[in-house]
Formats: structure tokens, C-alpha cells, sequence
């Protein structure tokens, strides 16, 4: 046996089990299996009296002799043990006792094999989470072992689990002993995965102790040596597959070379109606030395909600039509895309520099046009949605790509502008981001990436007062919102929509809409409503309707998060915040405070509010800095469901490191994964083989598409 054998030819699994394993935990090999990890662990090594358990306890061990057993029907009546048919049984109780006291332990399901053995008169050791119904301490459904076979060793791992494989007899401690089963045929012949002088320089124990350890720990020493080996392994393979990546790239990739500025970028400069922020000056300077390197840039543009991203995204891509080429901006929304082009065209005016729009909604003869000019080099910029990436939009010399909110791009579609570059040489890329990425989260998602960050706000930008409120100032608020409309001001209200089939979600907006339509009739105000089921048309209608101030509030689910401009909108309400992230929570309260007015971000919070989002919402009231909250968000949701992550991809799933949690080894296996590269950039070193090997393992040969992630 070894860790590529199929999980089925493990002892105890067989097709049946291996089918559920694999369509529930993804286990598909016995390496798989080594690698589940616990996520936390009991102590079984103590034996608690009866008259001492409490059910606040999370899980205890109890030794005790079977008093009574009794049967009880789905009426609740008391079944006769003797004339026994088990199919109408729907729970068995038995009551047990040491010297100290006696509880109650309950079963619902495997009635028939427990019957069997709790004959009263024998002992057990009980293990489960203490409760109590009623007056009486009771355990439902407990481990139940014999006294000389029970677990009691001092640290007993528990596995991620699923009511299927529960339902299915894959129990904690079935798992167990299939782990078990795994160790014993795998370890005697287990590879080393890390150079022995890696283990040597970082102090880290074989793998063969680690994953023994971590799954059966002798004390809690060598579990925590376990769990920092394992860890420090996945983050530094992580990191020098990434690091690795960089370094070819950076060698490899020719670019294309522009060395002008150029006159179109020079009159764009010069017309600005106010000054660059140092940030942005900064971030500039960095983007004209990649596009005159030589080398192929890739770079990642990080800014808060409003930092002036959109305007060096202008400016970079004037550097490319000022030398000879064509550049384009691509946005995740219709909605963003059409205020991408009407900013820029404003932008462009004095540039002479053409400009077009192509969206899914663009017309035949409009399309046509569009093709024509990028074809015959006529359109400098081309801005729009996906529809970039069409096989038929064929440029004659493609010089920069921007795509904007990246993760909101599968990697595949952002990839298919890769070979739209001049010459079959690949286009410059630059990734923006309004949403601040933690920066453990930054290194790992974008490790391979040359990074900016725009951490200046533009002068004259006020601060958004943020309020916290319940239900029982809604009042309140609709008469603040009317306040604000007579001085001339607009509102968002914006609903959660978590899925967008949620019908709850919508029956939530449409009451809101009648709601605020009430509150707010006509003609004296106007409401618009734009959400994920209207057409494009209707959409369009409604937010051109906002936008050009015929609507005075926009009733809306998340649509808007990203990028809608509304500098006259100065009340930006989010009903039931505590049902969004905190990052999408700062991404809504960005769209006001765009003007020169005061504005205002209320959450509306619901009657039932866990602390953790309680939590969240009284950190957006503290501050508005993105960043920081950025790293908060991370602490407190994890790095999964994190501005959509796992889109992005990490290069390898994490299997026990965290990003939110890790943070230190992080940056340690970054700089040592740096340390091993600079010496052997290729890893074509003997001393360094496995880590070759490993590197190319199949986690790790998913589509290379790190020069546009």
C-alpha cells in the first residue's frame, strides 16, 4: 500500500464506503485519507463521576454499569421487551449508574445492536456531550466501549464529518480506525517530501512523526511539532510554486516595450482639473518602469473604495496607445462598464485618443463598427464586460490589459485575453482591486504578482458617518431620508440577495420596495428598483433613471457593490447588515461620499444578531479604513468565502495551515521558499529533488494562469 492506492482497498472501506468518502470529504487515495486532518482534539484521558458532569461540558467520559433498558414505540408508549418487533421502536433509553449518581443515555438510531449489549448488569465507558431533558442528565447517543478496549489515550482527534457518512456507520471512530489502518501500511515506506537540509535549517520533525502525531498525538508537544511541520510544508510548497512561477516569468516573458510617454497621456496629464495623490503619482511611476523592462508586467493594483484607481488605470493605458498600441479595461458588470466609458471618454477628451464600449447589449452594427476600428487600430481603448474576450473581438496590437475586480473573472475567461497580445507576445496585465486583500491573502493568492497599493485618499473626499440601528428606528430613518431628498440628496436601500434563487431574498425586496414606495409615494418622490431578475434593459432603465437624478432613492440587492457613481447620493441604507460580510459591507458604504456633501451609511441590523456580526458591524462604525478591516474580516470569516477566493484559486487547497490564523509561518515559509530559490532558481539541484518532485505533484499542474490571476 502506498498514498496513491484507491481508498477502497484500504481494510474496512470497500466501493461502497470509498463512493461516499470521495462524494463527501473529496477523499479519493489513502494519501487523502493521511491528509484529513483533525480540527480539534478532547482529552479522553480522564474518567468524570456522574454527580460532577455538567451539561455545559463539550464532551466527557463516564464509566458505568447498565441499570434498566427500555423501549419506547413513536407514541411514546413503552414497548414490551419480550414480544419485541424493532421497526416500531423509535428510541431506546437506558438508565446507568456509578457511585456517584446515574444519567440517562439515548439512542435513535442501531436500537437493535445496542439492545444487544447494554444488558444490565455490564459497565461501559460512555463518551458524548453531557445534556439535560427535563430534570434528568442525559447523553445522546454516546460512544459506548468496553472498559479494556476505550479510547484513553490523552489527546483523541475529531474529524470533519457529514450526516451521510454518520448515517452510513463512518462514525469519529470508525475514521479513526481507518486512519490508523492507513499509518501502518503507508509509513514503513514513506517518502520525505521536504530536503533534509530544509528540516535541519527549520527545525522540523520527519513527516512520518508529523502525520503519525497529528492524527494519534502521544501529548500535546508533539502534536503542536506535528501541526507546525504539516503547516510550514503546505504554505512553503505554496509559496515556491508561486515564487518559482515569478521567477520564470520574470526571466522568460518578453514584453512588449514601451518607452514613450507620449502625447496623448501628456494632455490627459495636463488637464486634470485637480492634482495626483502621491499613491497615485507612485503607483505610475511603477507601471512605466514594467512597461519599459522589457519583461512582460503583471502587477496588482490594490485601493480602497475611491482612491482614484480607475484614473491610473487611464493614464497606463494612454503609456500604450502613446506607443503604438491599443489597451482595454474590462469590468465584471454591464452597470460598471458603461461608467468605466463615460468617466474615461470625459477623461479622453483632450487626448484625441477613441474610445468604445462593447457589452453584451451591443448592437449588430455598433459590433461591427467596434471590430472594424480595433482591427484597423483606429479605437485606442476598448472598455466593456466578458464580452472582451470573444473569439471574434480581434485587435490589431493589443499593449495592456486591465481588468478590474478580478475575482469577479473566472481564471479561464481572463485568460483568453492572454492571446489577444501583439505579435503572439502577450499583452502587459494590470489586476485592480477595490476590495483591500489582507496580506497574508495577498501572498498567496497573488505571491506571483508585482503588488500596488493606492493607500492615499483624494483630497476633498469626506468621511461616511456610519450608524448601527434596529427596527425600531426605521421611522426615524425614512424621515432622515427625506430630510436629505429636500436638500437636493438621493439614497441607496439596498436588500441582501445571498443566492439568487432565494426566494425569501426576493419576497424580502419586493415587501422593502412596497414598503418604501409607501413611505415615499408619488409624485412627490420617485423610487427605482434594479435587482439580478430584471432584463438588462429594465436594469439599465432604472439606474440611468438614478444615476441622472429623475429617481430620488434606488432600491436594489448587491448589483451596486462595486463601482456605481452617484457623487449627488449621500444616504446609503443596508437592510439586515448583519447578513453581509464586512468587506462587502465597506464595498456599499463606498458608494457615498463621492460628492463634496456629508453622507451617511445606516445599517439596518434584524431583532436577532450573533455576536460575530455584531461584531463585524460595530468595527464598519469604527472605522473606515479598508485595510484594516480588510484583516479583521479575515480574522473573523477565514480566507474561504473572502472576495471570492477560491475562485481566484489557490495554487494548492490548504489542508491544516491557515490564512487567517498562520499568518507568522506564512511569512517565514515566504522568506525561506525566497532563500531556496535565490540559490537554485530551477530547483535543478540534487539536494533540492523533492522538492521538485513535489512541485510536480498534481495539486500543483493545475492551467498555469498566474501571469493574468
Amino acid at each position: 500500500m502506498n498514498t496513491e492506492t484507491s481508498i477502497q482497498y484500504l481494510p474496512g472501506v470497500g466501493p461502497k464506503r470509498a463512493a461516499l468518502l470521495e462524494s463527501e470529504l473529496g477523499i479519493v487515495t489513502v494519501g487523502d485519507l493521511l491528509h484529513l486532518y483533525p480540527f480539534r482534539y478532547i482529552d479522553r484521558s480522564s474518567i468524570v463521576r456522574i454527580a460532577d458532569v455538567q451539561p455545559d461540558l463539550a464532551q466527557v467520559q463516564v464509566r458505568a454499569t447498565v441499570q434498566k433498558v427500555r423501549l419506547y414505540a413513536k407514541n411514546g408508549a413503552e414497548l414490551p421487551p419480550d414480544k419485541l418487533k424493532y421497526n416500531l421502536v423509535s428510541r431506546l433509553s437506558a438508565i446507568v449508574a456509578d457511585e456517584s449518581g446515574e444519567m440517562e443515555v439515548v439512542f435513535f438510531k442501531g436500537v437493535k445492536w445496542m439492545h444487544s449489549r447494554l444488558i444490565p448488569g455490564s459497565t461501559f465507558i460512555f463518551f458524548g456531550k453531557p445534556a439535560v431533558f427535563g430534570s434528568h442528565l442525559n447523553m445522546v447517543h454516546p460512544e459506548v466501549d468496553a472498559p479494556d478496549t476505550a479510547n484513553t489515550g490523552v489527546l483523541t482527534g475529531i474529524y470533519p464529518s457529514t450526516e451521510k457518512l454518520k448515517n452510513a456507520g463512518i462514525t469519529g471512530r470508525t475514521m479513526l480506525k481507518l486512519i490508523g489502518t492507513a499509518l501502518e501500511g503507508v509509513l514503513p515506506t514513506l517518502q520525505e517530501t521536504l530536503p533534509d537540509y530544509v528540516l535541519k535549517e527549520k527545525g522540523l520533525v520527519p513527516l512520518t512523526f508529523a502525520l503519525r502525531q497529528i492524527h494519534f498525538p502521544v501529548d500535546q508537544a508533539a502534536l503542536g511539532k506535528a501541526s507546525y511541520r504539516l503547516k510550514f510544508e503546505e504554505l512553503f510548497l505554496l509559496q515556491l510554486s508561486l515564487l518559482k512561477q515569478k521567477y520564470i516569468r520574470s526571466h522568460n516573458a518578453v514584453g512588449l516595450k514601451m518607452p514613450a510617454v507620449g502625447d496623448a497621456f501628456n494632455a490627459c496629464f495636463n488637464a486634470l482639473p485637480y492634482e495626483l495623490t502621491g499613491a497615485q503619482k507612485r503607483v505610475i511611476r511603477e507601471i512605466r518602469a514594467d512597461l519599459m523592462s522589457g519583461h512582460q508586467m503583471n502587477r496588482l493594483l490594490q485601493g480602497d473604495v475611491g482612491s482614484g484607481k480607475t484614473m491610473v488605470a487611464v493614464l497606463s493605458a494612454l503609456i500604450a496607445v502613446g506607443n503604438g498600441y491599443q489597451a482595454c479595461i474590462m469590468a465584471p458588470t454591464e452597470v460598471l462598464a458603461q461608467q468605466h466609458y463615460a468617466n474615461v471618454s470625459k477623461y479622453l477628451i483632450p487626448t484625441g485618443v477613441r474610445c468604445a464600449l462593447l457589452t453584451g447589449n451591443t448592437g449588430v452594427r455598433e459590433r461591427r463598427e467596434i471590430h472594424a476600428g480595433l482591427q484597423d487600430g483606429s479605437i485606442g481603448i476598448l472598455i466593456g464586460t466578458h464580452a472582451l474576450i470573444e473569439d471574434t473581438v480581434q485587435f490589431r496590437a493589443l499593449g495592456l490589459a486591465v481588468i478590474d475586480e478580478q475575482h469577479r473573472f473566472g481564471v479561464e475567461q481572463r485568460s483568453r485575453l492572454w492571446n489577444k497580445g501583439w505579435n503572439s507576445v502577450p499583452p502587459h496585465v494590470l489586476v485592480m482591486t477595490a476590495t483591500p486583500i489582507p496580506r497574508t491573502l495577498a501572498m498567496t493568492l497573488y505571491g506571483d504578482l508585482d503588488v500596488s497599493v493606492i493607500d492615499e485618499m483624494p483630497p476633498g473626499r469626506k468621511p461616511v458617518t456610519t450608524l448601527c440601528v434596529g427596527e425600531s428606528k426605521r421611522h426615524a430613518m425614512h424621515n432622515f431620508i427625506r430630510d436629505e431628498i429636500a436638500k437636493g440628496r438621493q439614497a441607496f436601500i439596498v436588500y441582501p440577495l445571498i443566492f439568487e434563487s432565494e426566494k425569501l431574498d426576493y419576497k424580502n425586496l419586493e415587501l422593502g420596495y412596497e414598503e418604501i414606495v409607501k413611505a415615499f409615494p408619488l409624485p412627490q418622490y420617485k423610487v427605482a428598483i434594479v435587482h439580478g431578475r430584471q432584463t438588462p434593459q429594465e436594469k439599465a432603465f432604472n439606474m440611468d433613471a438614478f444615476v441622472a437624478g429623475r429617481a430620488h432613492i434606488l432600491v436594489s440587492t448587491t448589483v451596486i457593490e462595486v463601482g456605481v457613481d452617484v457623487p449627488n447620493a449621500s444616504v446609503m441604507v443596508i437592510e439586515s447588515a448583519e447578513r453581509f460580510g464586512l468587506s462587502q459591507l465597506h464595498q456599499l458604504r463606498g458608494r457615498v461620499g463621492r460628492g463634496a456633501e456629508r453622507s451617511y451609511c445606516i445599517l439596518m441590523k434584524g431583532t436577532k444578531v450573533s455576536k460575530e456580526s455584531q461584531k463585524r458591524l460595530d468595527l464598519l462604525c469604527a472605522t473606515e479604513n479598508g485595510f484594516e478591516l480588510a484583516e479583521e474580516d479575515l480574522k473573523l470569516r477565514g480566507p474561504g468565502d473572502l472576495e471570492g477566493t477560491m475562485q481566484s484559486g489557490l495554487p494548492i487547497s490548504l489542508n491544516i495551515a491557515s490564512l487567517a490564523k498562520d499568518g507568522l509561518i506564512l511569512n517565514d515559509a515566504r522568506a525561506y521558499a525566497q532563500h531556496v530559490l535565490n540559490q537554485d532558481p530551477t530547483l535543478s539541484e540534487q539536494k533540492n529533488a523533492p522538492l521538485a518532485q513535489e512541485l510536480q505533484r498534481d495539486k500543483y499542474l493545475t492551467k498555469d494562469f498566474s501571469q493574468i490571476s
